[in-house]
């Protein structure tokens, strides 16, 4: 009987190992079909991300490639974050697809409503990012720039600033979900986080010091959102508790009727 049941679940094990390897090469494929149909576009996609910081360039100045290879390979990376995007509502789908028939009832009425606004915010964050911070961020720099010196930015290091803003406007939109969650698990409760609300506020601010560039522009823009949306996540805990308390009160008389 041991035997038979450790073959089961070995069996179990490589289906899992099978179907993991399925969803990750369908995921792969998905990336890639669309990443060669924007190919073409690469360059105009480029110069769309680039648009905040161009726009704001003096007269005569433009971006420029200071290594031999990043003229081609920095459109491509573009292309693919883009093509990534695009395509992560089907790789959400594939990792629940994965992991809802080991979850239980209640815990798929949560993994849903995460998973779709986790994408939801992120995506708010980054276009924040894009059409209210980096405009203002970038007319600052090129105002403050001294006479004599030309503002022109390599196109790599323009990429790889975007990409640490994105991250970093993107993560701090999951606050509320963060928050929700927290709650619904009762990992900490609604008073629990409104004593933290001071360590929060010093903490965006202390956050957003590491994240963003070194000017209090860029850094007002992100911890004001971060606590903004502290108190958010906090406002919608509030929901939460009083829907499940007349659940928990419900549970607790069902279960003491039954002991009696």
């Amino acid at each position: 009987m041991d035997e038979q049941e450790k073959n089961v679940r070995q069996e179990t094990f490589i289906s899992h190992l099978i179907e993991l390897r399925n969803r990750l090469m369908r995921s792969i494929i998905a990336v890639l079909v669309v990443f060669l149909a924007l190919v073409y576009w690469s360059k105009q996609i480029y110069a769309y991300l680039a648009h905040p910081l161009v726009a704001v360039l003096p007269q005569g100045s433009s971006m420029i490639a200071t290594e031999v290879t990043a003229s081609f390979f920095v459109p491509m990376k573009v292309t693919g974050m883009v093509a990534f995007l695009i395509v992560l509502p089907y790789l959400l789908w594939q990792v629940w697809a994965f992991i809802a028939p080991g979850l239980y009832q209640n815990e798929k009425k949560l993994v849903i409503p995460v998973m779709l606004s986790s994408v939801i915010l992120f995506f708010l964050g980054m276009a924040f990012a894009y059409f209210v911070v980096f405009p203002m961020a970038f007319k600052f720099f090129a105002s403050v720039t001294p006479d004599g010196v030309s503002m022109m930015t390599d196109i790599d290091k323009y990429l790889g600033f975007v990409l640490r803003m994105f991250l970093a406007f993107g993560a701090t939109f999951e606050t509320p979900v963060i928050v929700m969650v927290l709650v619904y698990m009762n990992v900490v409760s609604l008073e629990q986080l409104r004593n933290a609300r001071a360590y929060i506020i010093v903490g965006a601010f202390a956050v957003a010091a590491v994240l963003t560039p070194p000017d209090v522009l860029s850094m007002l823009f992100l911890a004001f959102p971060l606590w903004l949306l502290y108190e958010f996540g906090m406002l919608l805990s509030r929901f939460i508790t009083r829907r499940s308390a007349p659940a928990e009160q419900a549970s607790e008389s069902s279960s003491y009727q039954a002991s009696e």
